[in-house]
């Protein structure tokens, strides 16, 4: 997992509450946990016209011009903001993956579903919450930029636990625990934390094998 490092990015809209993990990525790509490879799938059944299927080729897809993340002004987007309960439904580990491998590194939402929200964390993606008055101001102001052909930016923050709009000198709080905080600076997933121990785990499978050999086939 990279580690999360402070960035600035224009914002990509998607102005609707209760978006599942199947509207993320659709079941039929879920047989790969290759972690990759599935940013261009996710939102599949908005952003394209056809039907879409595993290993296809879909720079030549017919595109939803009317689906917000096709907008010119949004593409390349690091910085998701969308409405409430985002991430519900299905557990598959798969959403944020295709979120990550998309391009988006934050989530700005008013609410998330808990599994989701969760697995963000594990992947390198920052779901961040803030309130539906605060999400309501971040829609307008992303309006106004659009109404103008401009793109609205912001700056996550991620050391000092901020969102910052430079342009509108406002600033809102990340709330975030200071553990999942630290494995996002640091780019720690479970593997990550685990293997920073390794010396003591090799330490304590050489004394478990002289102590009791008999656990070992061949000295494995």
């Amino acid at each position: 997992m990279k580690p999360f490092i402070t960035f600035e990015s224009h914002v990509a809209p998607l102005d609707r509450n209760n978006v599942d993990t199947d509207a993320i990525i659709p079941k039929q790509f879920l047989k790969s946990i290759k972690r990759s490879g599935f940013g261009v799938n996710a939102f599949d059944e908005w952003r394209y016209l056809d039907v879409g299927y595993p290993g296809q080729d879909c720079s030549k897809r017919p595109i939803n011009t009317e689906f917000s993340l096709n907008q010119p002004l949004y593409k390349n987007a690091q910085i998701l903001l969308t409405r409430s309960n985002f991430g519900c439904g299905s557990s598959r580990e798969h959403a944020p993956w295709a979120l990550e491998d998309y391009g988006f590194k934050a989530i700005i939402a008013s609410s998330f579903a808990d599994i989701f929200f969760n697995n963000c964390y594990k992947n390198g993606l920052l779901p961040i919450i803030l309130s539906e008055n605060n999400v309501e101001k971040l829609f307008n102001f992303v309006e106004q930029k659009t109404q103008q052909n401009q793109q609205y930016k912001l700056k996550i923050d991620l050391q000092n636990k901020v969102v910052v709009d430079a342009e509108n000198n406002l600033t809102f709080e990340i709330k975030i625990d200071d553990f999942r905080r630290e494995c996002l600076l640091n780019g720690w997933d479970d593997i990550g934390l685990t293997l920073r121990h390794k010396d003591e785990i090799l330490a304590f499978e050489n004394n478990r094998k002289q102590q009791k050999p008999w656990l070992y086939v061949n000295g494995k």
